[in-house]
């Protein structure tokens, strides 16, 4: 039997999605989870329904290891989306969040230093690493923010842009997105990262705290008030998960060419969206507006994050991105499918993003 890919958050949104692919293209793959987050094992039983023995099954902690020192011990490829992803998780409990973003990444890393034959990694990163942009000056058009700098508004925040790590999340995920680049130049481990924008798309049960395109439209299919922290002018890249895939098995493929890089990976500015507008094109999308509620802005919340995306474009020559309402009309889909709601989604309208 052939060596398994392993995926270490394989039961989870971007996880399952991407195990999916995998299986889809021919491989082995050994789902690494925890089980800890709402949807996961449906997620499980989604991808063993789908794929059978091609899917292995490996019920344990990133934190565990020496269980994951023998997961990866003949793994041809790892996928490490294993992680604590919430801000405002962290902020209740930094020890915890530390321990499975920070302590756990090492883990894996080792276990791939000991193995010594360059067995590649692909990180899940996060554009927090870049913190809140407060240098940046922004005007507010059409209930979104624009930032001043015209070379920010064209292409968006490059990987060129110190690192600034805000949150105890920013602090975990940017301090194990460094070692993931650092076991590539120490140690000859060929690694590579991926800063990503906010992902959304089939498979997704997003919550107030993560997830929140998925998040909102399930509200608003149940016809629930949605909280905006801040005064929801905020904008983010939105990129659908089948893009995201793409990129992660691209990287893998061209790990020799990019080892030891990070890339930053999003919708783009094509893809920008303020929260305001997004909210909606969702009442659009299901006739009828949407209930809004507000609150205090949260810690480290950016005003505005859109990713250059050229650097991964050229290395990894990626495929067109699902344009955002087009992407987002096709998760309300399948939303009210999968809750099996008697609601009609309309068609997004034909205009550019």
């Amino acid at each position: 039997m052939s060596e398994p890919v392993l995926i270490t958050g394989g039961a989870g949104f971007i996880g399952s999605n991407l195990a999916d692919r995998l299986a889809r293209d021919g491989h082995r793959v050994r789902v690494y989870d925890a089980l800890s987050r709402t949807g996961t094992e449906r997620n499980l039983a989604w991808l063993q329904g789908n794929h059978g023995d091609q899917i292995e099954f490996v019920h344990a902690d990133i934190r565990d290891e020496a269980a994951i020192a023998a997961a990866v011990h003949d793994a041809t490829a790892v996928f490490h989306l294993a992680a604590q992803v919430a801000v405002t998780t962290s902020m209740v409990d930094p020890r915890d969040d530390f321990a499975i973003n920070i302590a756990g990444t090492l883990n894996l890393l080792e276990a791939l230093r000991l193995r010594g034959d360059r067995t590649p990694l692909i990180f899940a990163s996060t554009n927090k690493v870049y913190g809140d942009l407060a240098d940046l000056s922004f005007a507010l058009h059409d209930d979104a923010y624009v930032p001043e700098d015209a070379a920010v508004r064209l292409n968006g925040i490059g990987e060129a842009r110190p690192l600034d790590f805000h949150t105890p999340y920013g602090c975990s995920k940017g301090a194990a997105d460094q070692y993931v680049l650092d076991y590539a130049r120490s140690f000859g481990v060929p690694t590579a990262v991926l800063r990503m924008s906010c992902i959304y798309g089939r498979g997704q049960m997003g919550t107030e705290d993560q997830g929140w395109v998925a998040h909102f439209l399930i509200r608003a299919l149940s016809g629930e008030p949605i909280t905006l922290y801040g005064d929801g002018c905020q904008v983010r890249d939105i990129l659908d998960v089948s893009n995201a895939v793409d990129a992660y098995v691209r990287a893998w493929e061209r790990i020799d060419a990019i080892e030891g890089r990070a890339f930053n990976l999003g919708g783009g500015p094509d893809n920008a969206v303020s929260l305001r507008e997004l909210l909606a094109h969702i009442g659009t999308l299901i006739g009828r507006d949407v209930a809004i509620d507000y609150a205090d802005w949260r810690a480290g919340d950016q005003r505005y994050f859109v990713a250059d995306t050229r650097a991964a474009q050229v290395a990894l020559d990626l495929s067109p991105k699902v344009p955002w309402r087009d992407g987002v009309a096709a998760l309300a889909r399948w939303l009210v499918a999968e809750r099996r709601l008697n609601l009609p989604i309309a068609e997004p309208h034909a205009m550019a993003s």
